[in-house]
This record gives structure tokens, sequence and C-alpha cells, in this order.
């Protein structure tokens, strides 16, 4: 475990060429529009499990039957689109595009569900490590699985050069210099669900756990929370201690790839930072966690007791708030009101 605190708070940015998250709402009804099953998540009262006054959970497993938050990136950015291109979408608005991904997890079916609602296509590549029943449910959505690389990393450049070489649409949740303008509006997607949030939440939290990969939920809520509840908050940002990238970053002064072991958080274990995420969580985030598997995996249980079954990504800020040390370290005493991000079901 290890805490640092964020000398550029309401600083300015470390990346220059990408810009802070977006806090635009007008367009989230856009997203909406396509999934007529759409449903707020719930803030769920867990307070019983923590020593602390308050624990509140958004409970993101259920989001559009897709099982994460992620339903709202990929999905938002090609309902835009489609809104772009048609004043009444359909399945056939966007019939012969065609959007590529590289996917670990939950982008990808994002992208994927959202590609298959206006009748464009959808190519996700995924490493050879990624377990074959997500390449079913990506295929179950009519996507075209491409298996290539060993990791993520490998698996995005190959899908990098296919874009490049067909001429189709590359769509990323991460940002890096030369791409930012679809993660901008993906992220800007991942918006709804801290405008429910700061909706259902009774009170204005002290603290505000966000686990973080490339950083993009954690930016987009940042963002939107400083917006809400201004400086009342203290939100931490929570990483793998073998994924440090947004913590290494701060310390640097700019973007940095963090190289590490491979972690049972692995949603969350991505190496380096997206530009637009680092620049929101250096204006926003106050204190950066890495929280060691051990202390993930042993939280799991007594999540899974209490109705918040989920994965150690999915979990890793909760299980921040269980663990005495972290909890300690980052200043959480009994008094404290504190809100977390259950982001995923069980893998």
């Amino acid at each position: 475990m290890k805490i640092v605190s964020n000398p550029f708070r309401n600083g300015s940015k470390l990346a220059d060429q990408a810009p802070y998250p977006s806090v635009e709402t007008i367009r989230l009804g856009r997203h909406r529009s396509f999934c007529p099953d759409f449903e707020q998540t719930p803030l769920i009262d867990a307070s019983a499990i923590a020593p602390v006054a308050n624990l509140w959970v958004k409970d993101e497993r259920p989001r559009m039957g897709l099982g994460s938050f992620k339903a709202l990136g990929a999905a938002y950015v090609i309902a835009c689109q489609a809104n772009e291109a048609s004043d009444n979408p359909d399945t056939s608005t966007l019939k012969g595009r065609t959007y590529i991904t590289a996917s670990a997890g939950n982008h990808g079916l994002s992208m994927a569900a959202g590609a298959r609602t206006f009748g464009a296509e959808a190519v996700v590549y995924i490493a050879e490590t990624v377990p074959e029943s997500f390449a079913e449910r990506l295929r179950a959505q009519d996507a075209q699985v491409v298996r290539a690389g060993v990791d993520y990393a490998a698996s995005m450049d190959a899908a990098s050069r296919a874009a490049q070489e067909n001429g189709w649409t590359l769509l990323s949740d991460s940002s890096w210099e030369g791409y930012t303008e679809l993660p901008h509006l993906l992220m800007e997607g991942y918006l709804q669900m801290a405008v429910e949030t700061a909706e259902q939440c009774p009170e204005v939290p002290t603290h505000i756990l966000l686990q973080a990969g490339v950083g993009g939920m954690a930016g987009a809520v940042a963002a939107y929370a400083r917006v809400a509840w201004g400086d009342a908050p203290q939100i931490i940002v929570v990483e793998p201690s073998s994924a440090p990238a947004l913590q290494a970053s701060i310390e640097a002064g700019h973007s940095v790839f963090a190289d590490g072991p491979d972690s049972i958080m692995g949603r969350l274990d991505c190496k380096e930072p997206s530009l637009i995420a680092l620049n929101g969580l250096a204006r926003d985030a106050d204190l950066f966690l890495t929280i060691d598997d051990s202390d993930v995996a042993e939280q799991l249980p007594i999540m899974a007791e209490t109705d918040l079954e989920t994965s150690a990504s999915g979990g890793a800020g909760i299980a921040a708030v269980l663990n005495d040390a972290a909890r300690t370290g980052l200043g959480i005493g009994e008094d404290a009101k504190v809100l977390c991000m259950l982001t995923e079901q069980p893998a």
C-alpha cells in the first residue's frame, strides 16, 4: 500500500495536448434513448459492513443488462453519432460503418451493443489470455472477435493497425497524444452514473473512493463530483500496486508507463493512464492509493455476504474502506461519510 498526496490539485494540466474531462450533461438523453430498458442503478447503504458513519455504494452491476458502468461509454459515443446522422435514428442509421477496439472486459460489450443497435459492425480484438466465455458474450452482441497479442497493449496495437488499414473507427476508452476526441465523448457518457449518484446521495460525502485503470470512470466522476459538491469531499483514486499508472504519473508530473506484474484486479491492470483522465484527476483528486491484491482478495467474501458480490476490480474502492491500514492511512475516521463505486458484476 502506498499513498501519494496530489501536489497538482486545482493546478494546471499535466498533458497539454489533451482536454479536461467533460461535465456536459445535456447529451446524456441520447444514450438513454437507444435503450428502452434504461433504468437508474441503485445507491446501496452498506454502512453495516464498515466502521464509518455512512458507506454508500453506487451499484453498476445491473447497468443496462451489460453488467458494468462501461455500458455508459462506447455505446454513448455511437448513440451520439447516430443522432448526428439522423433525426430519427434506427437500426440502419449507421449501416456501413465499422467500429473497432481492443478490450479485456466490458468496454467491448458496450461498443458491440451500441453498434448492433444502430446497424454498424463491431470488431473487438482480445488478447490470448482473455477467457473464451467473454468472447462468447461479445459474439452474442454480434461482434466479430479477433484474438491478437499476449496482453491488452498488444491487442490494442493490432486493433489500431486494423483501423488504419480498413478505414474503420477506432473507439478506445483510453486517450493518448493525437487521440482524444472520441475518448472525451466516451467519458462524458460516464457522467450518467455521477449525475444519478449526486441525486441519490442523502448527504454530501466526506470521502469518495474511485478505482482506476486508465482512469476514465474516475476522471469523469471526480469532475462531476466537484461540480455537484465543490471541494467538500476528499477524492481518492485507488489502483493496483502493480499498475500505479496514475499515481506514478502524479509523482513524475507527467504521464509515465508504470510496468509491473499482473494483478487480480484485471480491469484495473493498466500500465499507462488516459491523458484526459490524468488531466482531470490531477485537478480534482486529493490522494492516490495503491492497494495490494491480497488486501482486496480478503475483502471480497465480506462483500459477497452483504449483497455486494463483485470482482476484484469492481470492489477495489470498497476494499480500501474495509481495510484497516488503508482506512487509517487515508484519514477516514468513524464519522466519515464515504461514497464508493461497485463497478461490475462478478467475473
